[in-house]
């Protein structure tokens, strides 16, 4: 397949253009500046400038746009642009391709778990209901923008969680503990769905090819607490996990992001991914952490 994304230089989009590479599809990048080659397309998502044409050549989209969330603190304008980053450039593909003479037959738009909200002691699954704060705000309007895409197109959002690989979500997390300061965070019995690196681009290699449309769960099939996370990170460093930051404290620090990044539980289950046929390569979080921690660009888990 030809393969378009939007983000592919990206933490996610950097393993997953050499995943579709080494599976035989041609991968072509949107990039912000002239394109260079014919594996390059430019446009301008904060405009919603993108040339059109690009798309009557292209067998799928696949969109990872999206202002870091791990960049703090979420001052009220850094808010506007994890909205606009995403819900702008979603909007200029979907435009893109309804004018396209030949819409590309496959988009696949990535969105958030932050979706069902703070929801302790629910198992969430696709057929979950949306949840409340600022990141489902900005999810449910995320996947709207996506959902313009034509009706021809099979269109796939997929809803993901913490990505654990080295220069993911906990790289802080990772740096900390090699420091020896690896904290609980609140009661630390807060669900994280967490999904590998490896697992990731896999699904979304998967759902190129899947029938699958609508929401999509990417999250490891085993749940985890954030305690379990930060402690087995601790143990493969040889580092102590003897510290508690308590929730006050958390969201004086940072905020609103304490409660919906760090504190929020969300006991997710990837049930229409299992139901497809996709299988895990970790399917513990133990497993992911050594693999992240293996990585020949991670710090030595014996440091």
């Amino acid at each position: 397949m030809r393969v378009l994304i939007a983000g592919a230089s990206g933490f996610i989009g950097t393993a997953l253009v050499k995943r579709l590479g080494a599976e035989g599809h041609e991968v072509v990048r949107l990039v912000r500046r002239r394109a260079q080659g014919i594996d390059e397309a430019s446009w301008s998502p904060g405009s919603g400038i993108i040339d059109f044409t690009v798309m009557d050549r292209i067998d799928a989209v696949v969109n990872l746009s999206g202002a870091s969330l791990g960049r703090l603190p979420w001052t009220k304008g850094y808010r506007g642009e994890i909205v606009d980053s995403r819900v702008t450039a979603t909007r200029t593909l979907a435009d893109a391709m309804r004018r396209a003479k030949r819409p590309p037959p496959v988009f696949l738009s990535a969105s958030a778990v932050g979706y069902y909200g703070d929801r302790p002691g629910e198992l969430l699954t696709e057929f979950s209901s949306a949840g409340s704060g600022f990141l489902s705000e900005v999810v449910q309007r995320w996947e709207a923008a996506a959902m313009l895409a034509p009706p021809e197109t099979r269109t796939a959002v997929f809803r993901t969680g913490i990505v654990v690989g080295h220069g993911g979500a906990l790289q802080r997390v990772n740096t900390l503990t090699r420091l020896g300061l690896s904290s609980r965070l609140g009661t630390g019995g807060q669900h994280w769905p967490w999904i590998s690196l490896d697992d990731e681009v896999a699904a979304i290699a998967h759902l190129l090819e899947s029938r699958l449309s609508g929401p999509v769960n990417l999250a490891g099939p085993t749940p985890a607490t954030a305690d379990r996370v930060m402690n087995a990170m601790a143990e493969r460093m040889r580092r102590p996990y003897t510290l508690a930051v308590p929730e006050r404290m958390l969201g004086l620090a940072l905020g609103r992001a304490a409660d919906e990044l760090l504190l929020s539980s969300q006991k997710v289950r990837p049930q229409r991914l299992i139901d497809d046929g996709f299988r895990f390569t970790h399917v513990k979080v133990e497993s992911a952490l050594d693999a992240m921690l293996s990585a020949p660009s991670a710090p030595s888990a014996r440091a």
